[in-house]
């Protein structure tokens, strides 16, 4: 990345399936992007457990002495339900809490192929950085093609004018770990500037979370 400011990253959230899916390069590229972050002296974030790709990519990161942070709800602890957690493991809640620490304990986020829990965390970050909630790098790992359908949907909601041409350029994506993870570091963040003008931080001078509950 010649000529190229990149921003310094040290923690990555990863958002995949429990499920290691049908198709064995799924299983593959989840172990060659925690080797990757291994490499490159990038710790994990991710949602605990040892199923699945969430499984494999955490081994992977652990394997090269990197740290390993799971924040998982309580809930999913109960009977051993989705194993131990390859390494330090956050107890909370809900699950808002948990994707709310995620974004705070993370310098960028990657999903990998994964079902509706996936999309629900790659989708909150999205919404919540064109809100300016946040302002970091948000990838696709898009193996064997597993998001062009999604990629497909957010173009054509772009043209039909659903999401401004500067919002979709939130998601980014790429075939490799490697690449992504140089797209994430290149990454400039640029906010709407009505959007931006929204205050979301705490008033107070103590450090509060988030209270991103929506009310009904």
């Amino acid at each position: 990345m010649k000529g190229v400011s990149v921003r310094k990253i040290k923690k990555i959230c990863v958002f995949c399936g429990a499920n290691s899916g049908k198709d064995v390069a799924f299983v593959n590229a989840a172990f060659h992007l925690g080797e990757v972050l291994g490499k490159r002296k990038i710790d994990l974030v991710y949602g605990g457990g040892k199923l699945g790709l969430m499984g494999c990519v955490s081994t992977a990161v652990a394997q090269h002495e990197r740290q390993v942070l799971g924040i998982i709800p309580s809930a999913f602890t109960v009977n051993n339900l989705v194993g131990e957690t390859c390494g330090k493991e956050i107890k909370v809640a809900t699950m808002q809490e948990r994707l709310v620490m995620m974004m705070e304990l993370s310098d960028a986020f990657i999903a990998l192929p994964g079902g509706f829990g996936t999309l629900e965390e790659l989708f909150q970050m999205i919404s919540w950085a064109q809100l300016s909630i946040h302002n970091k790098p948000i990838g696709v790992l898009n193996i064997n093609g597993f998001f062009n359908g999604l990629l497909s949907f957010v173009d054509h909601a772009v043209k039909q004018e659903f999401i401004t041409p500067r919002a979709r350029k939130i998601l980014i994506s790429a075939t490799t770990a490697d690449e992504l993870v140089d797209k994430l570091q290149a990454f400039r963040f640029e906010s709407d500037p009505a959007l931006s003008k929204l205050k979301w931080s705490p008033s107070s001078s103590q450090k509060e979370k988030l209270d991103l509950t929506p009310r009904l």
